[in-house]
C-alpha cells in the first residue's frame, strides 16, 4: 500500500494519467504556437481527459521548439475532447465580440481646446 505523502507514489499516479503507449491515439488538437497547445491540454485535463502533448515532425534535439505541437488523446475520448475544444474556442470568440465598453478607446481627431 503507498503512503500519501510518498513522492514515488505521485510519480507512479502522474504515469498511469497518460496514455499508454500501445493505446490507439488520435490528435484531437494542433499548433504552431506551445502556449496554445498547453492551454488547450489545460482545458483536457481539467475535464479529466488524459492527453499527450508532443513535438510535431522536427527533431527537438536539432531544432526545439520548430514543428508546432501535437495533442493526441485514447480514442474512445476523441469525441469529448473535440467537443470541449470547440466549446472552448467558440466562448473565446463570443468573449472578443462582447459589446464591452471598456474594451474600445474613442479616437479623438483633435484635441479639446485649451481653456
Amino acid at each position: 500500500m503507498t503512503e500519501p505523502g510518498n513522492p514515488s507514489a505521485d510519480v507512479q499516479s502522474n504515469a498511469d494519467a497518460r496514455p499508454k503507449p500501445n493505446e490507439k491515439l488520435v490528435k484531437v488538437f494542433d499548433s504552431e504556437q506551445e502556449s496554445e497547445a498547453l492551454v488547450v491540454k489545460g482545458l483536457l485535463d481539467s475535464a479529466g481527459i488524459d492527453s499527450d502533448l508532443t513535438s510535431a515532425s522536427m527533431v527537438q534535439d536539432a531544432f526545439p521548439g520548430l514543428g508546432g505541437m501535437l495533442i493526441l488523446v485514447r480514442e474512445e475520448d476523441e469525441e469529448a475532447a473535440r467537443r470541449l475544444i470547440a466549446e472552448g474556442r467558440r466562448s473565446s470568440t463570443e468573449s472578443e465580440t462582447d459589446d464591452d465598453p471598456t474594451a474600445e478607446i474613442a479616437i479623438i481627431e483633435e484635441p479639446p481646446p485649451r481653456a
